[in-house]
């Protein structure tokens, strides 16, 4: 077991989820993939926000999340490398693990509510 994949996206589930991989990386000596995607179609659907202005507030969310997260597993001697993505969360982490040669995915139990989702990003 060479690579993890991780999803994460700042809520409390994510971050046991973080967590649990950061362990399961240094048992393995395997490397982090940490990656948070961007599903803007709430805001497509709502017409809340221009999709312009909502995608810039979500990337610039998702990579403050990434960045720590990333941090994070790195202060405690695991290789980790974070990515945005944006699309449906869970066939974009489908296909990043397939284009990755992911070995194993974590992920929370619970993601963001739909009304945080709306606000921070999934």
């Amino acid at each position: 077991m060479r690579r993890i994949l991780v999803g994460y996206d700042g809520s409390s589930y994510s971050q046991k989820a973080l967590d649990f991989a950061i362990d399961f990386a240094k048992k393995y000596s395997a490397k982090l993939y940490i990656v948070e995607v961007i599903d803007l179609t709430v805001f497509y659907n709502a017409g809340i926000l221009p999709p312009l202005e909502a995608s810039k507030l979500l990337e610039e969310k998702a990579k403050k999340d990434i960045a720590n997260a990333v941090e994070k597993a790195k202060a405690q001697g695991v290789e980790a490398e974070g990515f945005t993505l944006e699309g449906d969360p869970a066939n974009m982490l489908l296909q990043f693990a397939t284009d990755n040669q992911i070995d194993v995915i974590v992920v929370g139990s619970r993601g963001l509510s739909k009304i945080q989702r709306f606000f921070l990003g999934s």
